[in-house]
C-alpha cells in the first residue's frame, strides 16, 4: 500500500530549499511505471489531535498551527518552513502513518510506503526543526503500541541524519527501540553511541558513520551492531524511517552509499519483520534531496516491499 496526498505538494518551502514538492513529484513519476501500477494507493488521512499528542504536547501543536502564515512563507527557524497549506500537508503526513499502521496491524496489507511530506524524525517532543513539523515515525510507532496493542514496536533510520526527534519522543516510553545509522558530527550533531536510553524506556541504538564511508562499512554496521539488537529486541512492528540522503549524490551529507545498499538493507529488515513480526512493515519517507537518486532509491525500496 501507498500513501499519498496532493497537498503535500503545496508545502511550500521557499525557492531553492532542499526539502521541496519536487522530491514527491520524483517519486511520483516513479510510481507511474508499469512495475508498480497495481501496487494499491489511497489518499492520506487527515492526523488527528489524539495520534499527535501521543507524541507532541499541546503547546506544540497549537504552536505549529497557528503559526501557518495566510500567505508567503515564514521561517519557522533558518531550516523549518511553513506556508498556507503546510498545516494541512503535516496533518496528512502523521494520518498516512498512522492510517498505514492500521492498513498492517488489521492485515489488510504485509507492508505499508507513506510518500509525504514534511518528514518528521528531527521534530522533537517540544520542537520543530529540519525541515520537520511532527515526529511522524515516533507518533506511528506510539499508534502500533497503543491504538494496537504491539508490545515491541522498533522503529530503524537509516536517514544520514540523526532522527533527534524520534529518538527524543520515544526516550521514556517502553516497549519501543530505535536505531538509527546516521553521519556522525553532522546535523543535528547527536546520536551518539552512548545515547543508549533509560532503564525500563526506550532501547536506543545509535552507530555514527565517519564521512565518506560507503557500503562495506556501512552494511558491516547493520550486520555487526544494529540487526543482531534489532533480532534480540524481537519486534513484533516495525516502523522504517527511510532517508535516502546518505546516496553519493545527494549534496546535504557526506556518505557514499549506492541503491544497491538501500536496497539491501530493506531485505535484512524484512527479514527480520518475517521472523518476528509476521511481516508487518510500515516505511515513511524521510530525506534524499537529489531527486534523480531519491527516485532511483525509492524504487529499490517500494520493489522489496513489494516482495514482502
Amino acid at each position: 500500500m501507498i500513501y499519498s496526498h496532493h497537498v503535500c505538494l503545496e508545502h511550500d518551502t521557499g525557492e531553492f530549499h532542499p526539502e521541496c514538492a519536487d522530491r514527491l513529484r520524483a517519486i511520483g513519476h516513479i510510481f507511474d511505471r508499469e512495475e508498480f501500477m497495481y501496487v494499491p494507493r489511497e489518499e492520506a488521512p487527515r492526523g488527528t489531535l489524539a495520534q499527535i499528542l501521543r507524541a507532541h504536547p499541546q503547546d506544540h501543536y497549537d504552536m505549529v498551527m497557528d503559526s501557518v502564515p495566510s500567505e508567503g512563507c515564514i521561517e519557522l527557524d533558518g531550516d523549518t518552513m511553513l506556508s498556507p497549506k503546510s498545516g494541512e500537508a503535516a496533518l496528512r503526513s502523521v494520518g498516512a502513518a498512522c492510517a498505514a499502521v492500521d492498513e498492517v496491524a488489521t492485515g489488510r496489507s504485509r507492508n505499508a510506503f507513506c510518500a509525504t511530506r514534511p518528514p518528521g524524525h528531527h521534530a522533537e517532543r517540544n520542537a520543530a526543526m529540519g525541515f520537520c513539523l511532527f515526529s511522524n515515525a515516533a507518533i506511528a510507532a506510539l499508534h502500533a503500541r497503543d491504538a494496537h496493542g504491539f508490545k515491541r514496536v522498533a522503529v530503524i533510520d537509516f536517514d544520514v541524519h540523526h532522527g533527534n526527534g524520534t529518538q527524543d519522543v520515544l526516550w521514556n516510553e517502553p516497549g519501543t527501540l530505535y536505531a538509527s545509522s546516521h553521519q556522525e558530527d553532522a546535523f543535528p550533531y547527536t546520536g551518539k553511541a552512548e545515547e543508549t536510553g533509560p532503564e525500563g524506556g526506550c532501547v536506543v541504538v545509535n552507530v555514527p558513520l565517519p564521512a565518506g564511508t560507503a557500503s562495506e562499512v556501512f552494511r558491516a554496521a547493520y550486520t555487526d551492531t544494529i540487526l543482531p539488537r534489532l533480532n534480540d529486541f524481537k519486534p513484533d512492528f516495525m516502523i522504517i524511517s527511510a532517508g535516502f540522503d546518505a546516496h553519493a549524490a545527494d549534496p546535504m551529507a557526506h556518505l557514499r552509499l549506492q541503491v544497491a545498499d538501500f536496497e539491501w538493507l530493506t531485505r535484512q529488515l524484512l527479514a527480520i519483520a518475517r521472523t518476528h513480526a509476521e511481516r508487518r512493515v510500515v516505511s515513511l519517507l524521510e530525506g534524499g534531496y537529489d531527486t534523480r537518486a531519491l527516485a532511483a532509491c525509492v524504487a529499490a525500496h517500494v520493489r522489496v516491499l513489494m516482495e514482502g
